[in-house]
Parts: C-alpha cells; sequence; structure tokens
C-alpha cells in the first residue's frame, strides 16, 4: 500500500512540476524526500528545501543565460585583473564596481588607456558581474554598433534597435577610437547614448583620451555633446601606457626546443 501511494504521489508531483514548469522540483523530489525522511526534517523544512533548490537553479539557468545574451568575445573576471600592473585603479574602486551600485544610478564607466592595458578585461569583467547580478547587459565594438545601426536605418527598423539597446542595464562599448565613424554613423551612436543618459549605464573603453575623440567622430558639436555625456557622474578608469601583453611576452624566457 505504501508503495502504491508513493508511486502515485511521485507522479503527482512530476505531472505537477511539468505543468507549473518547475523542472528542479520534479528532478529533486525524490532525492530531498529521501534525505529528509533520514534527517527527520518536517514537512515545512523539506518544503523549503525543494524551493529553494528550484530557486537556485533557476537564478544559475538566468545567469547563463544573461552572459549568452551578452555576447562576450572571451569570459573575463575582475577577480583576475592583476591591480598590481596598473596601480593607478584603486583596489577598492574597482570593489565598489563589482557591487553594480553605479547600475542602479545610471552612470557611466570610462576606461581609458594604451592598447594591452587591460581596458577589454575590464570592460568585459564588469559585464560579467552585471550578468552574475542578473542585468541585462550586451558587449559591442563600436564599430559593430554603427554597423548594425546604419543597417537598422536602412531597413527602417532603427526605432526598434534603439528601443532594444536602450532596455539594457548596461551596454558595453568596446574599441572607441581604433575606427573613425562618419558622421551618419556618429548621429546614430549618439542616439543609443542619448537614450541611456543618467538612466542606464553605458561602459566604454577606449584608447583616446577625451581630447582626441574628435579624431573619431567628425563633428565637434556631437563629440562634445557625447563626452559631455559619458563623462557625466562617470567612473574614469586609466590603464595606462604599458602594454600588459608585451611587458609579459618581454619577461617570459621561452625554453630551448
Amino acid at each position: 500500500m505504501t508503495i502504491t501511494t508513493d508511486a502515485a504521489a511521485e507522479a503527482a508531483v512530476n505531472a505537477a512540476a511539468r505543468e507549473l514548469h518547475l523542472p528542479t522540483v520534479r528532478a529533486e523530489a525524490i532525492r530531498l524526500a529521501e534525505i529528509a525522511v533520514r534527517e527527520r526534517r518536517t514537512h515545512l523544512g523539506y518544503l523549503a528545501d525543494i524551493l529553494a533548490a528550484e530557486v537556485d537553479d533557476r537564478l544559475e539557468r538566468r545567469h547563463t543565460r544573461r552572459v549568452t545574451e551578452a555576447k562576450f568575445p572571451r569570459i573575463k573576471r575582475l577577480a583576475d585583473f592583476n591591480l598590481d600592473v596598473v596601480p593607478s585603479i584603486p583596489a577598492a574602486t574597482l570593489g565598489h564596481l563589482a557591487t553594480g551600485a553605479y547600475l542602479d544610478a545610471g552612470e557611466p564607466v570610462v576606461m581609458l588607456g594604451d592598447s594591452g592595458t587591460g581596458k577589454s578585461h575590464l570592460l568585459i569583467g564588469l559585464g560579467l558581474a552585471a550578468c552574475q547580478q542578473g542585468r541585462r547587459v550586451r558587449y559591442i565594438t563600436t564599430a559593430q554598433l554603427v554597423n548594425e545601426l546604419v543597417e537598422a536605418a536602412d531597413e527602417r527598423v532603427l526605432s526598434r534597435v534603439v528601443a532594444r539597446y536602450a532596455r539594457l542595464d548596461l551596454l558595453c562599448l568596446d574599441e572607441l577610437g581604433y575606427v573613425n565613424v562618419d558622421p551618419r554613423g556618429a548621429e546614430l551612436l549618439f542616439q543609443i547614448i542619448t537614450a541611456r543618459e543618467e538612466r542606464a549605464s553605458v561602459a566604454i573603453a577606449t584608447n583616446l583620451p577625451f581630447s582626441e575623440w574628435g579624431t573619431v567622430f567628425p563633428d565637434p558639436r556631437l563629440v562634445a555633446a557625447i563626452v559631455d555625456r559619458v563623462t557625466f557622474n562617470a567612473h574614469i578608469l586609466e590603464t595606462g601606457t604599458q602594454s600588459y601583453r608585451l611587458r609579459t611576452s618581454k619577461t617570459t624566457t621561452r625554453r630551448p626546443r
């Protein structure tokens, strides 16, 4: 009688979990029930355990989905960034940014430095930390974003694309300064930045000081407007001029073949 009852109960749990879209409850119900019996847990204790397992698994799936949607070119974590080689960035500053408080305030972050100094590492690391907090993030290079916006304008779906980027919690814009932007592309990029102003954060990695952004964007008035928006209440991280990759390759001794 007990076996029949348990079998019926298991079937009922499976059916209910499938109907309610609770895959972890379905997968873990029996195992956690056996543990609850061994440890003499109360019914409420068992219920708390199985629901906690569902919540934890759902959060993990959500974080994984956020990382996939962000389209990072590679995974870089803030914890792996070597602050010893970039003493200009205080550990406390990086720790504060890792909490995501700047996202709640809609504050920009700008990484300034030469090639190979860790700008992209910081940019991706901030994005990954935001994903792990369940935030909506998108990583993209400046050239890729401008091309996407131009194509959207040509296909008359620009408003839809701008709205999609406006909904992000964090836009990670890499390689600003490596490719010149024509007047049309600059105006479209300005729309994206304006749509996020003081509402949602944008993080930018650039190899150019603000005074040289005019070499990328042709209209001086537009340059001033863009710089004004990305520096207001911004966290500015200067990674310096000495390439970490080049320094590492010089100090690495190759073994003779």
